[in-house]
């Protein structure tokens, strides 16, 4: 097998394996059932056991902290994945854009700016917020005109 299908079995591993013990593990799962599901004999339901089987796995290995219970349940699902590549190697389309949804975006980078300020000959009596750029900041109750935000 090629050495970039095998890389792209071991990413979507990797990827697959980090959705598990996320809020978005169920459309993760029903994605991956149904990449599964198009090019075998499996049925979705047994895919989807599978996937819950090796979730409850991995919640359980990062509860007593088993980390070689952690690799085992990627390395099941890097064979499997190899293995669907192996046999259908147009899917490596379908699994890149499976894992283009499952990988978080890269931060943006920020310029960094220095920005100098200085207050003068000012009597402050609150908070003094000095930046460059700023979003929203909430300072809480502002007493009784309830200007908490900016």
């Amino acid at each position: 097998m090629e050495a970039e299908l095998v890389a792209l079995a071991a990413a979507g591993a990797t990827a697959l394996v980090q959705q598990m013990a996320t809020e978005g593990w169920t459309a993760a799962r029903d994605r991956v059932v149904a990449f599964f599901a198009d090019r075998s004999s499996v049925t979705p339901d047994s895919v989807e056991e599978d996937l819950e089987t090796g979730r409850a796995e991995l919640v359980a290995a990062y509860r007593d902290e088993d980390e070689a219970l952690m690799a085992d349940v990627q390395s099941e699902w890097r064979t499997r994945l190899r293995r669907a590549l192996a046999a259908d190697p147009s899917a490596a389309a379908e699994l890149r854009a499976l894992l283009d949804e499952l990988t978080p975006a890269t931060p943006t980078t920020y310029q960094t700016i220095d920005v100098h300020n200085t207050i003068t000959g000012a009597t402050v009596h609150g908070p003094v917020i000095q930046t460059g750029a700023i979003g929203r900041i909430d300072l809480g109750d502002r007493g009784a005109h309830g200007r908490g935000g900016l």
